[in-house]
């Protein structure tokens, strides 16, 4: 079987489940392609690389991180450029987000709709934890057990994917309406991203520039900094910075630098800055993942 994943990914969370896709599709003995999206907003249609490897793939893959309880713009745009099918294509979707809520599921509901009306098969879906790049910083030991898991239930999800076995999230009453009005974070992220700022720490190294998905940010030949009105808020450029320079205007106190290593922590007394912060959320995410992950072992 010939399969396409497509995906966007901020700081590197969801590109880390992609690639766990396709590994696992891989040693399934199934050709894979991983196609990322950075940059489709800069052309109107899609590249030759993704019309052939969409139209010629017999399942499609697309990945994200979730913004708001939405799924990111520039992953609705790339939806609104993919050429119509004559039959249904076979499409399953994944996400990422720092927090295990119910109000998650409606992060696909404009995308499935759009998938829909271009006769793309939505079957499957999964969502899966993974460290917050704003508001706080996990802990290196929550970082490091909500990649484990996710290492873990991604071989459970390519089985049911490919034994046919449909998986899509559970239904939220008034879905529609409250992603509908969480998508205003969309036009505020845009005003805030004007706001952004760069310190005296700044090593102009480029990065930012480089790396903002929109290029939204660019240097003037006098060196300043000035950021456009395309920002998605992906949180790429702060946290990636090797500086700490960049203010992010209003959501400056929520800033999260520096990527996370996803390996053991040394310290071992370390506390995530919200430690009691949606406890029992989290301790039902893990203890319904361990439960599947052992009945799957038995």
């Amino acid at each position: 079987m010939k399969i396409t994943i497509c995906y966007f990914s901020g700081t590197g969370n969801t590109k880390k489940v992609a690639h766990r896709f396709a590994e696992i599709f891989a040693e399934e003995r199934h050709e894979v392609k991983l196609l990322s999206i950075d940059g489709i907003t800069l052309s109107k249609t899609l590249s030759c690389e993704f019309l052939e490897s969409i139209q010629d793939c017999d399942l499609l893959g697309i990945g994200y991180p979730i913004y708001a309880f939405n799924a990111p713009p520039i992953v609705l745009q790339f939806a609104k450029r993919l050429p119509r099918m004559a039959q249904n294509k076979h499409t399953f979707i994944f996400n990422t987000s720092g927090e295990p809520l119910k109000l998650n599921n409606i992060s696909s509901l404009k995308l499935r709709s759009m998938l829909k009306r271009r006769r793309y098969n939505v079957t499957n879906e999964y969502h899966y934890c993974m460290p917050y790049n704003i508001m706080f910083r996990h802990s290196d030991e929550m970082a490091l057990k909500m990649w484990q898991t996710a290492q873990a239930l991604i071989p459970l999800d390519v089985r049911e994917i490919i034994d046919g076995q449909k998986h899509l999230p559970e239904r939220v009453r008034c879905g529609h309406a409250i992603a509908w009005a969480m998508r205003c974070e969309q036009w505020g992220g845009q005003l805030n991203g004007r706001m952004y700022r760069v310190s005296k720490e700044c090593v102009h190294c480029g990065k930012c520039v480089n790396d903002c998905p929109t290029h939204n940010i660019r240097i003037t030949k006098k060196g300043k900094f000035k950021f456009g009105g395309k920002c998605l808020m992906c949180m790429r450029c702060a946290h990636l910075c090797p500086a700490n320079a960049m203010h992010i205007g209003m959501f400056n106190s929520w800033k999260v630098n520096g990527p996370y290593t996803f390996s053991k922590p040394k310290n071992e007394e370390e506390k995530q800055k919200y430690n009691k912060m949606l406890t029992k959320a989290y301790e039902q995410y893990f203890a319904a993942a361990e439960q599947r992950i052992n009945n799957a072992n038995k």
